[in-house]
């Protein structure tokens, strides 16, 4: 078990951690996250990334993203199957084969970056991270419409902020990182606003995205956590 105190370690995340109402706040938020690559430096909690256990760090962070990411069919995958309307296809499609590209890039890294470091606690986080994976694939194999298409947005929204991680550690082992092929955000909003076509679809989208957040977010107070216990 990790130590007294660290299994409630604060989140410093700026995930899009307040609870959005609305489609339009939602895109906002990641808007004004997108346009301010210097916070975004910091999604991930602080010593992720420097200080002298960085690389292990990293390598804790790597090791339990594809855990939860690195498997296929993902939550992008599994939203995709039920897109039927031409813009959602589109989107999916797009994005699917981005995120298939995004995958391929965290199992190189993982390869190189070498073992998960030793902590405390260890079967626990694994099965901690394996149970949020199977809550990601019921929100993406949601009927609830407008479900799943949140949960898939949120991901690649909030993935541009995982790859400053990624790209760090791809640096750090010089490897060149891949364009990130991912859907912008106008054309993301173009399917938001075409799947929220009511207030039931509406509250739906912004429902999958909260939750996807959610996780990420618990998984940022995991690492964090991790990271502390490795240091006493």
């Amino acid at each position: 078990m990790l130590p007294a105190g660290k299994e409630d370690a604060l989140s410093q995340s700026p995930q899009l951690q307040p609870q959005t109402r609305n489609v339009a706040e939602m895109l906002d938020l990641a808007g004004r996250r997108l346009r301010a690559p210097a916070r975004i430096a910091t999604c991930a909690p602080r010593g992720l990334s420097n200080g002298p256990d960085a690389m292990r760090n990293l390598a804790d962070a790597v090791h339990f993203l594809c855990l939860l990411h690195g498997r296929h069919p993902g939550v992008i995958d599994l939203a995709a199957r039920k897109a039927v309307d031409p813009v959602s296809r589109q989107w999916m499609d797009e994005a699917a084969d981005a995120f298939a590209q995004e995958r391929a890039f965290l199992s190189k890294i993982a390869a190189a970056v070498g073992p998960v470091p030793s902590t405390q606690g260890q079967d626990q986080c694994e099965a901690a991270v394996a149970a949020q994976r199977k809550a990601l694939d019921m929100l993406a194999e949601s009927d609830r419409h407008g479900c799943a298409v949140g949960a898939a947005i949120a991901l690649t929204l909030d993935w541009r902020t995982i790859r400053v991680l990624l790209d760090i550690s791809a640096q750090r082992l010089d490897m060149a990182p891949p364009r990130c092929a991912l859907p912008d955000l106008r054309e993301t909003a173009r399917l938001a606003g075409a799947v929220a076509d009511t207030p039931a679809a509406e509250r739906a989208l912004v429902f999958g995205a909260q939750q996807l957040i959610a996780q990420h977010s618990g998984l940022w107070d995991l690492l964090e956590a991790r990271a502390a216990s490795r240091t006493h």
